[in-house]
Order: C-alpha cells, then structure tokens, then sequence
C-alpha cells in the first residue's frame, strides 16, 4: 500500500479533534517499562538505499537453476495478468465477506470458482474453496463418514499412494473422531484391489494421478467401492481434469466427493505455500459440504444477486451442528485461481496439461537413454515419474543443486525407505528442450561423481 505519513499539523488536529493532548496519551495503559525497554541488541536503522541493496545480495541466493520437482507443488507459468488483476484494492483486501450480501463482487467471483470447479470435477456442486489439499482431504472424509449412515464402521481405505503429506493432515484431523486409516499394497506404485481385506469401509480414497505419478484404474476402484457401500473420495489435481476422466463420471455412479489442492492454477510455488483447497460433491450431499457455498438469486425488483447460500461452520451455527470449523476460504489465492482459468479457458488449461505430459515423457525417455536410470513403475502416468538410480536419491538431488543448480526431482526415500535410490521428476510446461537436456547432463554427470 502508497506510504502516506502524517504531518506534525495533521497529528496536532486530530489530537484536538478527539480531546487528547499528545500521542503518547493514545497508549497509556501500555506499561512504562515496555518503551524504554533495551534495545540495545538491535542495529541501528539504516538507509532506504542500502536496504533495497542488502536485500537484493540476498534475493540472489534463492535464484536457482529450472525446476524439476512436483510432489503436489508445480512451477507453471502464471499470465502476468493474473496477479495484475488479483492485487487490484477491490480483489487484494477482499476476506471472508462477514457483512456479504454488501461484497457483491467478491461473492459472484466465489460463484464463479464454484460453477468452475464443479464442471471441471463432473459433479453438481463445489464449495467457496478451504485450506488446502491435506485438510481438503481430511474434511472429505469427515464428510463422506457423516454421509454415509449406512456403514457400521468408520474404516477409510486409502488406495494405492496418496500424498504422504495429505496422510499426515488426515491423521492429524479425524484421528480423534474413532476414523480407522487403512493403506493398500503398493508394491506395484498403484492399488492392487485383490490385497484388500476390508470388506465394508465407510469410505475409500483414491488419488488421480497417484502421489508416484501414475494413474490409477479409477472406474474399476470406484465400483468396487460402491458395491461394498462405501464412499468414493477423489483426490485430484485440478489441471489434469482438462484432459483426464472427470471423477464425476468414474465407473457406473461416479466419485461422490472430489477435493485437492488448487495450487497448480495460477498460485506461485512461494516455497511451497501458501495455496488453497476446493471441494466438489453430488447435490444429495451438500447439507454436509463444510465451509460456504454462495448462490445466485433475484432480489424483490428483479435485479440479480449473490449471497452465502450455505454456511453451516461454527461462527454461524452451533457448534455441534457445523460441518466444520473452515474460517476462512483462501479468497486473494482463490481470485487468482479464477482469473487463471477464466483466461486460459479449458482449451488452454488442456494443452497446458498436454505440453506437460510430452515434457516429462520427453525427460524420461532421455534419462533412460543414458544406460544410468531406470523406471520404478511400468505403468502410466501424467507428468511425474519415479526414476531410480545406483545412487542415494538424496544425495544425488542435493549434489545436482549444489553443482549445477538444478532442482532435480523429490528423493522418495523420505516417503518410503525402500525408495532410496529413486526420485519424482516433473517437466511442466514452462520446461524448454534446452533444459531438458541439460537436465539430462548434469544428471550424467552428478551420477558419475556421486
């Protein structure tokens, strides 16, 4: 926001406007000891000159080579109108409309988000957007377990490789309500329905792609599910929806609730946040959908309106009838997201994912070439694929960073110990041929000197 200081003639009207003799006045319950307190250990000020100059040595040091890792935070490309028009006063400031019936612009951009999101997820409703993907996930589950009544237990089957941050969140938030957390067989990087042993979850989870990148059988997953009386909870990244089967449309009846995280559409990796979850659901559900929901009306003259349709979180009702205690929705990050599919528009947002996906099989098919790297997985994927070497992937991302400023890929050793010697590379779209074959030296050669 513009500097705007106050004159001492400014200060000395307002001063007698409001019947006070000083500023310090203002602050008089503020204990004498706290102004003259010690300050001894901090250096005195220094120019504007200098400060723009210390903080541009320092911001140098976080400028690294082409980005090569996903693991649930992508580097795309950003239309610079995006943030252009997000950091407008009216989009920049704009938080929970608490008085919102008054914020009519922010609500239609929520409408517009949730119209969106539910047409990209092939279901028939989505909500004002929550945290991020970890808790979206959580959230989803609680709300797949309040759905279904049916179901004599509170088992949650998670298929295949979900994120293993979005595991942690998940225990983290239903552990205390007696939800049981039940893994499949990984063995093969995906699910393997003939390993499983419960036969009567509450609900099932499946990621779409996987954490490992690849690509889950969704149809087959979603009707096993359902002829056992479960839910159906899709995780998904919201960019691969412009060319992947819509979860709404998953095997006969369709995922029930879809969630992620809505970083891959126009928010900044930031160092890994922050960003912002959506959640999608069937019509029959939305009496448990946490968080808000804005709709679209006609007020007594005709005009067209938005207002929050639904808000059953615990600031509005009593708090053994919320569905959640979600207090804010993301809204600057959400804005930005909305204008970042509003002008890329579906066929954007597809070739987007396209050029990703030949990135990545580009990338693949050249660290195999080398004879030192090989696939983890032989199955399908988006645009992340787990590779493994004959060296520790830790040290061999570390040493790629330090000597030729690559961020190379995510060591799966730090999500399964049995993966030490492989890692998650991601080429998006913002990768050129030159990088990627770059890439594919230095790799050579940091494995030769590993």
């Amino acid at each position: 926001m513009p500097f705007i200081p106050h004159t001492p003639s400014e200060a000395s009207q307002m001063l007698a406007r409001i019947g006070v003799s000083s500023i310090d006045t203002l602050f008089d319950e503020i204990p004498t000891s706290v102004p003259t307190a010690d300050f001894s250990s901090i250096p005195l000020g220094i120019s504007e000159m200098e400060m723009l100059r210390q903080f541009s040595q320092r911001a140098k040091l976080d400028e690294l080579g082409p980005c090569f890792v996903g693991a649930g935070c992508y580097d795309h490309y950003i239309p610079a109108a995006v943030w252009d028009i997000a950091t407008r006063g009216e989009f920049y400031t704009a938080y929970t409309p608490y008085q919102a019936e008054a914020s009519q612009g922010t609500l239609q951009l929520l409408y517009e988000f949730q119209t969106i999101m539910a047409s990209l997820a092939g279901l028939d409703i989505a909500n004002a957007s929550i945290y991020d993907g970890g808790s979206g996930l959580a959230e989803a589950i609680l709300m797949a377990v309040r759905c279904n009544r049916q179901s004599k237990n509170k088992k949650v089957i998670l298929m295949g490789a979900v994120h293993p941050h979005y595991v942690s969140a998940v225990q983290t938030l239903v552990s205390s309500q007696g939800i049981e957390l039940h893994t499949t067989d990984r063995k093969a990087g995906k699910t393997n329905l003939d390993s499983i042993q419960i036969e009567d979850p509450v609900a099932v989870v499946v990621q779409q792609p996987n954490f490992l990148g690849i690509l889950e059988s969704v149809d087959e997953i979603t009707d096993w599910s359902h002829s056992r009386g479960a839910m159906v909870v899709a995780v998904t990244n919201p960019l691969t929806l412009a060319v992947l089967k819509a979860p709404g449309t998953w095997g006969r009846e369709g995922a029930d609730i879809c969630c992620g995280d809505g970083q891959p559409l126009g928010v900044p990796m930031a160092s890994g946040g922050p960003s912002f979850g959506f959640l999608c659901t069937k019509q029959k559900y939305v009496r448990q959908m946490p968080g808000r929901i804005v709709g679209r009306t006609t007020d007594a003259d005709g005009n067209e309106g938005y207002t929050l349709t639904l808000q059953a979180r615990e600031q509005h009702i009593r708090r053994a009838k919320a569905t959640s205690n979600i207090c804010t929705n993301q809204g600057l990050l959400v804005t930005a997201a909305t204008i970042y599919m509003s002008i890329m528009g579906l066929i954007g947002m597809k070739n987007t994912a396209i050029r990703c996906h030949e990135n990545t099989t580009r990338l693949v098919e050249k660290l195999l070439a080398t004879g030192k790297a090989e696939r983890v997985y032989d199955s399908h994927y988006f645009h992340e694929c787990a590779i493994r070497t004959e060296r520790d992937s830790k040290a061999l991302m570390q040493k790629m960073l330090n000597d030729q400023h690559f961020l190379a890929g995510f060591p799966l050793g730090t999500f399964d110990e049995n993966l030490a010697d492989s890692f998650l590379i991601c080429a998006t779209e913002k990768r050129t041929e030159r990088e990627i074959d770059n890439y594919v030296e230095a790799f050579v050669e940091s494995v030769n000197s590993c």
